[in-house]
């Protein structure tokens, strides 16, 4: 009866836990639009003439390399956040294990793989910035 009650209560703060790191985590995305003193693109700002618009606006032109970058993130940010949700979980478990040596070598190994994995993510992340930098040219 006690293992359920701990359960419940790891499972609860869990999903706190991942609640509060998605919605702080993500960054919030906002656009704007540049004005090209160069040509007649913009807004009606300084008597630029919008009608004229002929070239493209919409930024770099760079969206699939926006949206792996996005991807990359998001899956990034979950995988690290599942890892640091395990770190707390092992140590919980190595708290509540009262000496067992089976319990305490558990709770280690959930540790140490937690721990690894996040090294993976961030490791991972480095490599996929730098092929994307080299990759993706302006």
């Amino acid at each position: 009866m006690l293992d359920l009650i701990k359960t419940s209560i790891m499972a609860k703060i869990a999903v706190v836990a991942v609640l509060l790191i998605v919605a702080f985590a993500l960054p919030a995305t906002v656009h704007a639009q540049e004005i090209d003193k160069n040509t007649k693109c913009g807004s009606n700002i300084s008597g630029l003439d919008p009608s004229n618009c002929n070239e493209d606006v919409s930024g770099s032109g760079n969206d699939i390399e926006g949206l792996i970058r996005t991807i990359i993130n998001v899956f990034s940010v979950i995988v690290g956040s599942i890892s640091v949700i395990m770190i707390i979980v092992g140590g919980f478990r190595y708290i509540t294990s009262a000496g067992d040596s089976n319990n305490v070598s558990g709770a280690k190994n959930t540790i140490l793989y937690a721990i690894v994995g996040l090294i993976i993510v961030a490791f991972a992340q480095i490599i996929v910035q730098f092929v994307l930098q080299r990759t993706v040219t302006d």
